[in-house]
């Protein structure tokens, strides 16, 4: 029993282990080494790169922006004569309309030397400083009996209007095919969408003064592209209001359209990858129109049903947003 214990039971214990060694090495390597002619399996999966295909449809081109309500800057109010101001008939904190005076100056130069050696009479000129818009004066620096001189700042008017204005990317520039005169505003929590009047479109320094804060502080310039629009004079507004400003740029019906994902480029040109008969890819110019930012028009180089890749080969993956046709577009 003690042979047996010492040297048969240990023996045993060795021959199974390396039984199950012997298993494992043939699975782990023997069996994978198999050719797939010899196992019988062939690989059947294959990538395919999904498409879409040009179809009529109608493309709104809105550019949606969000925007910010101001008050228009104040009026600036200038000395137009060197000399004394004389008559001051107004205050601070008054309202006044375009065209009231505000102050007079009253200028007198010495007369000429006269034939006799004497001096003549002084020459004496009066300017009435008028205000150039409708408003309150929120600023008077000056003075009766002050002296000023010819540029000199006298006062601010701020006028009861007010504006929108909203930044545009060089991208939304890209799709306003043509200058905008409007925009339809929309104000958060305020009266019912109306329309903005004299919209402009300014870069960097050459943008207009937007207005100013509801604190009376001028509103930061901006170093992009700014878009501004007047609010009605019956439309009742506050300074930092928020806004959504929608510019139409245009409505094509019953065109060609793909999404942008299968155009590389955005504006005017651009090219697709088309899918042929055969399974492969031809790159082929076209020439696009209105793009609502999902959907773009291709006015020539495609045709209705022909089949194009969906997405840029070895463009950035879009988002899921990017990847579901959708905006504005209604499928003829």
């Amino acid at each position: 029993m003690g042979v047996t214990r010492k040297w048969v039971f240990p023996i045993l214990r060795l021959v199974i282990f390396a039984a199950i060694a012997v298993a494992l090495v043939k699975i782990a390597f023997l069996d994978g080494a198999t050719s797939p002619e010899q196992s019988g399996a062939v690989p059947t999966g294959q990538i395919e790169e999904p498409t879409v295909a040009a179809a009529l449809g109608t493309i709104k081109n809105d550019v949606v922006l969000d925007g910010t309500v101001n008050a228009d800057a104040p009026a600036t109010v200038k000395a137009t004569l060197a000399g004394e101001v004389r008559e001051l008939p107004v205050a601070a904190g008054q309202h006044v309309d375009a065209g009231a005076v505000l102050f007079t100056i009253r200028s007198e130069t010495p007369g000429e030397i006269l034939g006799d050696g004497t001096m003549g009479s002084p020459k004496v000129k009066t300017e009435k400083v008028t205000a150039p818009v409708s408003g309150t004066i929120t600023e008077l620096s000056v003075i009766k009996g002050q002296t000023v001189s010819v540029g000199e700042a006298a006062a601010k008017i701020a006028p009861p209007s007010f504006n929108v204005t909203a930044s545009l990317t060089p991208q939304e520039q890209y799709r306003l095919l043509t200058q905008p005169t409007e925009a339809q505003v929309t104000i958060t929590g305020g009266p019912a969408p109306f329309t903005c009047t004299n919209l402009t479109i300014s870069t960097g320094g050459a943008a207009a003064d937007p207005g100013t804060t509801p604190e009376g502080m001028p509103t930061e310039g901006s170093s992009g592209t700014s878009v501004r629009c007047a609010v009605p004079a019956d439309v009742r507004v506050f300074a930092g209001l928020t806004a959504e400003v929608t510019i139409p740029a245009g409505i094509a019906e019953n065109v060609i359209v793909i999404p942008t994902t299968a155009v590389e480029g955005g504006a005017e040109t651009g090219n697709v990858h088309l899918r042929l008969e055969d399974g492969s890819t031809e790159l082929r110019p076209v020439k696009l129109g209105l793009n609502d930012g999902t959907m773009v028009q291709v006015t020539e180089g495609l045709a209705e049903g022909e089949t194009v890749l969906q997405f840029v080969p070895g463009a950035p993956a879009p988002s899921p947003e990017e990847g579901m046709p959708g905006g504005f577009v209604v499928a003829g």
